[in-house]
């Protein structure tokens, strides 16, 4: 059975933020050599693992709303230059946007059922479109 991580997206605005974000990333580990996939680090290793690579997904949560999701591709072990094990989420390079769910501020990430989880949105959503309204359009159907 498929699950999902939620993830605050701390200190980005809009989901083209973080498409930027990562985009430098990924240009600085391309030019080291490195795998050039999108990656989040994360202190705690997923315990429903098998679940998470069946399928799953990162939603993002940006400025109180989830609005966009990436395929979970692989979990790897990430040793930190203070010595300490973490788990490194590889990521489809694809952000997928999704219809806009709030979500009140949580430390670490959280297990999502797929049944909870938002809809991706098929058609475009205009960059400067304030969450809270998005949030009412899908909640009416234009969304």
């Amino acid at each position: 059975m498929t699950l999902h991580l939620l993830k605050l997206c701390v200190g980005t605005e809009s989901v083209e933020e973080l498409a930027a974000w990562q985009a430098g990333r990924a240009a600085a580990r391309r030019a080291a050599g490195a795998d050039a996939r999108p990656r989040h680090v994360t202190r705690m290793w997923p315990r429903r693992a098998e679940e998470l690579l069946d399928g799953g997904s990162l939603y993002w949560v940006i400025k109180g709303h989830v609005l966009a999701r990436q395929r979970i591709l692989a979990l790897e072990p990430s040793d930190g230059a203070d010595g300490i094990r973490r788990c490194a989420l590889l990521l489809d390079p694809e952000l997928v946007r999704t219809a806009p769910q709030p979500r009140r501020a949580f430390q670490g990430w959280r297990y999502l059922q797929s049944r909870d989880a938002p809809a991706d949105l098929l058609g475009s959503v205009p960059s400067d479109l304030p969450p809270a309204l998005a949030v009412d359009l899908a909640r009416i159907g234009v969304l």
